[in-house]
């Protein structure tokens, strides 16, 4: 796909578009910032190779071809929930509770010692939120990780899970995060954040912390020096107004702390949820959300797409629409993703594999940490498999 500057300025005539795209066009090339109303305009008429090429511009201008993954692993204490959301194929109510599983911080630092001796930088830990998993045992969950493994990296829960705990714990935010943060959390990930307009988050997440509670906390952890990431859920109820709103206030919180590391779109999936009669987004659908993130969040160095939720070949497209993160190995035991009816029914893949696939679409896999300092370009690197494989082939 081109994407210098000069070459789009010579396609755009051939487009014969209208003016408004014209000039979202020239202010994308000029590094100006897109209004609400455009990005509007983008989701409503912005045709699907207009809104790639756009968002290929700004994703070579920023990192040329890196595509960044990173070698992690998930951990989930529990699928039990207090709160029932319509669209997750995942928790399971309090009262249900013996369908789903609670662990204890020993089980869980059992988990975590299955990787010793593994080159993981990561640990990624979210899951349901019940009452027993309350403040002491996340302070001391994280302790513990961090005396066995002191180099490996904690993201660790949402404002879901942290406004439940302070609020049961009688504590502010601020109070709270700093304490998640002496006990050895290094991030939050981006989950929770659903769709912020009242409505829709009410239709489909009523009773879990707002979309003003999610953005305080997520400021309160960006003003203590704990970055994260962001999200959205795309694909179900909302409207196209809707998905601009959300990026519009996380693009403001940017402006203000600088702490978020990416954002993620999160694609709604239709299996074993409340939600079940809805159509899931095309695949088309999904590279343009892509595309416009890119272009409307100019504040964010990193757009990712999920491998295990939207599939490896979509991943690949992606990331000619404006993506350049993968996520990582993965490498676990998630029903998030599979309970939904991801892609991936078992998420995980080596690092040769995130390699091969990145590499495939003529991108460089760049190995990161969490908070994107790079651990080694791979570029040049050739496998033993693959020599092993190479050598079988010719003999």
């Amino acid at each position: 796909m081109v994407v210098s500057a000069q070459s789009i300025q010579h396609i755009l005539p051939q487009l014969k578009l209208d003016a408004a795209f014209k000039t979202i066009a020239d202010k994308v090339l000029n590094g100006e910032r897109i209004s609400f109303e455009e990005g509007v305009l983008l989701y409503e008429k912005g045709e699907l190779g207009f809104v790639g090429m756009l968002a290929n511009f700004i994703r070579t201008k920023k990192h040329g071809s890196n595509t960044y993954f990173n070698r992690n692993f998930h951990v989930e204490p529990t699928n039990v929930c207090v709160y029932s959301c319509k669209f997750c194929s995942y928790s399971r109510l309090l009262k249900h509770k013996a369908e789903g599983w609670e662990l204890s911080v020993e089980e869980i630092l059992n988990n975590i010692k299955k990787y010793d001796g593994q080159p993981v930088t990561e640990v990624h830990i979210t899951g349901g939120v019940i009452p027993k998993q309350d403040f002491t045992f996340y302070t001391d969950l994280f302790k513990a990780i961090k005396a066995h493994r002191p180099d490996l990296h904690i993201k660790a829960l949402t404002p879901v899970e942290y406004h439940y705990i302070f609020k049961k714990a009688k504590m502010s935010y601020q109070e709270g995060m700093q304490a998640m943060e002496a006990a050895g959390l290094g991030s939050m990930p981006g989950g929770g954040a659903e769709i912020f307009d009242k409505e829709i988050r009410d239709e489909i997440a009523g009773g879990k912390c707002s979309a003003e509670e999610w953005l305080e906390i997520h400021e309160t952890a960006h003003k203590l020096g704990i970055p994260s990431n962001a999200t959205m859920l795309y694909g179900h109820i909302e409207n196209f107004t809707h998905r601009v709103d959300h990026m519009e206030r996380l693009r403001q919180l940017q402006d203000r702390t600088h702490g978020f590391n990416a954002f993620i779109p999160l694609k709604f999936r239709n299996q074993h949820n409340e939600m079940k009669h809805l159509p899931e987004a095309t695949i088309v659908e999904d590279l343009s959300n892509y595309a416009i993130a890119r272009i409307y969040l100019d504040n964010f160095e990193h757009i990712k797409s999920y491998w295990a939720m939207i599939g490896r070949n979509t991943t690949q497209l992606s990331l000619n629409f404006g993506v350049d993160d993968v996520d990582g190995t993965i490498d676990d035991t998630t029903k998030i993703y599979s309970m939904a009816g991801s892609e991936e029914q078992h998420p995980a893949m080596s690092t040769r594999e995130l390699v091969h696939l990145i590499k495939a679409v003529d991108k460089k896999p760049i190995e990161r940490d969490t908070l994107y300092n790079v651990i080694q370009d791979y570029t040049d690197v050739v496998f033993e498999e693959d020599e092993k494989e190479k050598a079988r082939m010719y003999n």
